[in-house]
C-alpha cells in the first residue's frame, strides 16, 4: 500500500511547490512575464499589425513612431509584427528542446541509476562526454552538420540538455531504489517498469520540474546565439537572433532594431530564470523546514 500512496503523494506535492513558487512575489513576476510573451506568441497572427515578411521599402529604416511603433528593418518590414511572430520560434524551439531532453535525459537518468554497475559506469561517462562540451558549441557542430531547420534546431539544443537531466535523475534514484516502499514492490513481483514509473519518477518529478525551467532560458540563449550568426531558422522568418543581427549591422543608423528584439530576450530569459528559482527555493528541503 505504501508504494502506491507515496507517488500519489509525490503528485501532490509538484502542485504545492508550485503554488509556494507563485506565492513568491518574484516568481510572480517571472510567470508573468513569461505567460506575456507565450500569449503573444499564441496572438500573433492577430497582434502584429503587419505581415512580418513584408517588405515596404519606401519605409525602410523608419523610426519608431506612428504605423510603426518599434520602426522597420532595412527592408521595411515591421519591427513589432516580426518580434511578435519571432516569439513563436523562440518558444517552439525551447520547449520542444528541452521537453525531448526532460524525457530522454531522465528516463537515461534512471535506468542508469536503478541498473547501477558497469552499465551506470558506461552510461554516465558517455554523459561526461557531452557535459565536456560548452552548449552553444555542441549545439554549433549539430547544426552545422545537420543544416539550419527547425528540426534540426530543436535536436542539436535537446542533445546539450541530455547530459545534465540525466544526472539530476540518476542521483535521487541511486537513493529511491534503496528505499523500503521500492524493495516492496520488487518482493511483491512488479515489473522494472512499473517500479522505475510508477514509483521512482513521482519522486523525482520535482528535480526535473526545476532543472527544466532552468535549462528553458538556455535553450532560449543557445537559439537566439545560433540564429545571430545564421546557423538558426533560415529568413524570411523571423526569429529573435536574427534580428539582433540584423541590427547589429545598422546599430549606428538604427539602433532600436537591436534594442527591441535584445529587450525581448533579456525579458523572456530573465522571467523563466525567476520561476526556476522560484521552483528550487519551493523544492529545498533545508527551505521547507525553514
Amino acid at each position: 500500500m505504501s508504494g502506491a500512496v507515496l507517488p500519489a503523494r509525490r503528485v501532490g506535492a509538484v502542485s504545492r511547490a508550485i503554488r509556494k513558487a507563485l506565492a513568491n512575489p518574484t516568481t510572480l513576476i517571472g510567470a508573468l512575464i513569461c505567460l506575456a510573451i507565450a500569449l503573444a506568441a499564441i496572438f500573433a497572427p492577430w497582434l502584429a499589425p503587419f505581415d512580418p515578411t513584408e517588405q515596404n521599402i519606401i519605409d525602410r529604416l523608419a523610426s519608431p513612431g506612428g504605423d510603426y511603433l518599434l520602426g522597420t528593418d532595412q527592408f521595411g518590414r515591421d519591427v513589432l509584427s516580426r518580434l511578435l511572430w519571432g516569439a513563436r520560434i523562440s518558444l517552439v524551439v525551447s520547449l520542444g528542446a528541452i521537453s525531448a531532453a526532460a524525457v530522454v535525459g531522465g528516463t537515461i537518468g534512471m535506468v542508469s541509476g536503478y541498473i547501477g554497475g558497469r552499465f551506470d559506469l558506461f552510461t554516465m561517462q558517455v554523459m561526461d562526454v557531452l557535459l565536456s562540451f560548452p552548449s552553444l558549441i555542441l549545439g554549433l557542430i549539430v547544426v552545422a552538420l545537420l543544416g539550419p531547420e527547425l528540426e534540426n534546431l530543436v535536436f542539436a539544443i535537446a542533445l546539450t540538455a541530455v547530459a545534465p537531466f540525466a544526472r539530476i535523475a540518476r542521483a535521487p534514484t541511486l537513493a529511491l531504489k534503496e528505499r523500503a516502499f521500492v524493495e516492496g514492490g520488487r518482493a511483491l513481483g512488479f515489473s522494472h517498469t512499473r517500479v522505475l514509473f510508477r514509483h521512482i519518477l513521482p519522486n523525482i518529478l520535482p528535480e526535473v520540474m526545476v532543472m527544466a525551467s532552468l535549462w528553458l532560458a538556455t535553450a532560449v540563449r543557445v537559439e537566439a546565439s545560433l540564429s545571430f550568426i545564421g546557423l538558426g531558422v533560415k529568413p524570411p522568418t523571423a526569429t529573435w537572433g536574427g534580428m539582433t543581427r540584423d541590427g547589429f549591422e545598422n546599430i549606428l543608423d538604427a539602433p532600436w532594431l537591436a534594442i527591441a528584439p535584445g529587450v525581448a530576450i533579456l525579458l523572456l530569459v530573465l522571467g523563466l530564470n525567476m520561476v526556476g528559482d522560484g521552483l528550487r527555493d519551493a523544492t529545498d528541503p533545508k527551505l521547507r523546514a525553514e
